[in-house]
Parts: structure tokens; sequence; C-alpha cells
């Protein structure tokens, strides 16, 4: 599993909010729904993210085993 929990925190230590995100910056808010509850996103959308906070991938995400995953 993709966490984005690393993202809200890169956002905060940079004091750039979610609202920041989506008035400034432009990120639907669909989209923040979907990095609040680790759902699937675009590497564009990555990108523009690391871009936007000028950061690295390995700020933003992290990849925790599933479980099941064999």
């Amino acid at each position: 599993m993709i966490k984005y929990d690393r993202l809200f925190q890169t956002m905060k230590e940079k004091g750039i909010t979610q609202y920041d995100l989506y008035t400034k910056y432009n990120v639907p808010k669909s989209l923040l729904d979907r990095l609040r509850n680790n759902k699937n996103i675009e590497v564009v959308t990555i990108n523009r993210l690391c871009n936007i906070l000028q950061c690295n991938v390995a700020d933003i995400m992290e990849h925790v085993p599933d479980d099941d995953a064999f």
C-alpha cells in the first residue's frame, strides 16, 4: 500500500495547507480527498506535488507492505 501521510507532514513543515493547495495551486478537492484516503493517484500528480513543495518523492509518500502481498 502507498500511504501519503508524509505529504501532510511535509506540507506542515513547509507552511502549506490543504486550502493553499486548493486555492493557490488549483489542486482539486477530490484529489485532496484521494490523498487523505491513500487512494491511487497519477505520477504526474506526484511530480506536481513535489514541485509545489520543493521536495522529493520520499517526502510525500511511503510504501507499506500489504499483509496479503503474496
